[in-house]
C-alpha cells in the first residue's frame, strides 16, 4: 500500500484501548510515525506508532485514551514527528508535542525537522577539548565541562538541583541553551522560565516543557525535540549549544509505564529491558562537529532512595563522562568526576589549575577527617585547627552553588584561602609555583 493511499484510509477497527494507549490492526505503517485518531465526537487528536507486531500496531494518543471509543477512527499520516526550526523559535516555550505554548507569533510556515534518528557519524566527532566555564567553582576547578561532554547531575528529592541547572545555564558560556522540562510541575516551570528572564539569556533560549498533568507520551518525545534542534542549531547555524534537561528519572519513569501498557517484560525493578539503549541513544547525541558548533548534554538524574545502583543513575553513570554529584545542598567533591577534565587543565586553564585543584581536595579531605576526630573528642593537633578553618572557607567560597566566580578568580581565590590557613612549606606543591602565586604579605 502506498504513503498516499495510506492517508487516504480512516481505520475504524480499533481492537483495543489501554490507557493512553490504542491497538488496531493495520499494513504498512513505521514505527514513530503521526497519526490522527477522531473520536465519535469529531475530536481528533494526535497520535504516535511506539510498536509494530505483525499487523497489529500499538499508539500513543498524545491527549490520552480517556473518553476514546472503539468506534474512532484512525488516520495515518506517513510521517515521523516534525518540530518547528529556525532562528525564530529563539526565545520561545513549546508544548511536549511540540506546538507553541506561550501564545507568541505563528511558526507554521518555518521549516520543520524531524524528531529522532541515528547518532552522529564518529568520523565527524572532534576529540572534546574546549572548556565552557559555568562560573560554578565546584564545576571550573574541580570537574570541568567540555563542549560535547554528556554528564548528569545525580541528586534525590528535596535537593537544589534545578537551581544547580539553571545557574548553569545562565552563566555558562554558551550560544545557544536549549531546555527540556519533563513532568515538571508548574512551580519548577515557572522558576526555570523566570530565571532564564531575569539573567538575560532567554532571547537565545528554547524551551520543551512537558508539566506533570500534560500527557505522558509528551513526555518522551521532549528529549527527541530538544535534541533534534541543538543539532540544527549546531550543524547549520554553527553554533555553540548547550542542551539542559530535567529530570531523566521521569522520562524512564515514563517508558516503564508506557512499557507495562503495552505488556512488555520488565527487567530490573519494573523498568524495560531496552533501559540502556534508550538512553545512551539520546545522550550519545551530544557532539562537537567537525567543522560547525557543538552539542553539549547536561541532565538531572534523581536517584529514588539516594540509591546510585537505581537502574537509571546506574546505566546512565555507563553512557556519560563522569557525574555530578549534588549532596546537602552542594556539589559533592568525592562523588563527582569529570573523566576528560585532564585535556584541559593545566593547559586550556592556567598553569596552576591541577597543583590547586589536587591540594584543595587533599586538604578538604583531611579536614574533613579532623572533623571526625573533633567530633569524638579526641586532643586535636596544631595542623588540624589550621584543617578545620580550611574545611570551613572551603565551603563557603567554594560548595555553595549559589557562588559565581570565574575560573581565574577562582584560582586566586584558592591561593588567598590556602595562604589564610596555612604556610607554603605546608603545601607540598611546585616550588615554583608557590613562589609565582602564594601571596607574599602571608608568607
Amino acid at each position: 500500500m502506498t504513503t498516499e493511499l495510506q492517508q487516504l484510509i480512516r481505520h475504524t477497527r480499533v481492537e483495543e484501548i489501554t490507557g493512553d494507549v490504542i491497538r488496531l490492526r493495520v499494513t504498512g505503517v513505521a514505527l514513530g510515525e503521526m497519526a490522527e485518531v477522531e473520536n465519535t465526537d469529531g475530536e481528533v487528536s494526535p497520535a504516535r506508532v511506539i510498536g509494530v507486531d505483525r499487523n497489529l500496531a500499538s499508539l500513543q494518543v498524545f491527549t490520552g485514551g480517556k473518553g476514546l471509543s472503539t468506534d474512532a477512527s484512525v488516520r495515518f499520516l506517513g510521517r515521523p514527528l516534525d518540530v518547528a526550526f529556525s532562528p525564530n523559535i529563539l526565545g520561545r516555550i513549546f508544548r511536549g508535542s511540540g506546538e507553541p505554548m506561550d501564545g507568541g507569533p505563528d511558526l507554521s510556515t518555518e521549516q520543520r525537522i524531524p524528531v529522532g534518528g541515528p547518532t552522529v557519524n564518529p568520523v565527524m566527532r572532534v576529540m572534546p577539548s574546549k572548556l565552557i566555564e559555568t562560573r560554578v567553582p565546584m564545576i571550573d576547578l574541580f570537574n570541568c565541562l567540555f563542549e560535547s561532554q554528556k554528564i548528569p547531575i545525580f541528586s534525590v528529592a528535596g535537593e537544589p538541583h534545578n537551581e544547580l541547572l539553571a545557574r548553569i545555564g545562565f552563566q555558562a558560556d554558551a550560544d545557544i541553551l536549549v531546555f527540556g522540562g519533563l513532568g515538571l510541575i508548574f512551580d519548577d516551570y515557572h522558576f526555570f522560565r523566570t530565571a532564564f528572564e531575569e539573567y538575560g539569556v532567554f532571547a537565545r533560549t528554547v524551551m520543551f516543557v512537558n508539566q506533570a498533568s500534560d500527557p505522558l507520551v509528551e513526555r518522551l518525545l521532549v528529549p527527541d525535540m530538544v535534541l533534534a534542534v541543538a543539532e540544527r542549531f549546531a550543524v547549520e547555524e554553527r553554533k555553540r549549544v548547550l542542551v539542559l534537561l530535567t529530570d531523566m528519572t521521569a522520562y524512564a519513569d515514563a517508558m516503564k509505564e508506557i512499557g507495562i501498557s503495552q505488556e512488555r517484560i520488565p527487567a530490573v525493578r519494573g523498568y524495560m529491558g531496552d533501559l540502556y539503549t534508550q538512553l545512551a541513544q539520546r545522550y550519545e547525541k551530544a557532539c562537537d562537529f567537525k567543522g560547525a558548533g557543538s552539542v553539549t548534554i547536561l541532565t538531572v538524574t534523581t536517584m529514588p532512595g539516594d540509591d546510585v545502583t537505581h537502574p537509571v543513575p546506574d546505566n546512565t553513570g555507563y553512557i556519560t563522562e563522569g557525574q555530578f554529584y549534588l549532596h546537602g545542598g552542594i556539589i559533592d567533591p568525592f562523588g563527582s568526576l569529570s573523566r576528560l577534565k585532564q585535556h584541559v587543565v593545566g593547559k586550556a586553564t592556567r598553569e596552576d589549575h591541577a597543583q590547586i585543584m589536587n591540594t584543595m581536595i587533599r586538604f578538604y579531605s583531611e579536614a574533613m577527617e579532623a572533623g571526625k576526630k573533633q567530633a569524638m573528642a579526641f586532643e586535636l593537633s596544631a595542623f588540624d585547627h589550621k584543617l578545620l578553618r580550611f574545611g570551613k572557607l572551603f565551603r563557603e567560597r567554594f560548595m555553595d552553588i549559589r557562588v559565581s566566580l570565574g575560573i581565574i578568580e577562582a584560582l586566586d581565590l584558592c591561593w588567598k584561602t590556602l595562604a589564610e590557613c596555612f604556610q607554603p612549606q605546608d603545601l607540598l606543591m611546585k616550588q615554583n609555583l608557590v613562589d609565582k602565586y602564594f601571596p607574599k604579605q602571608s608568607s
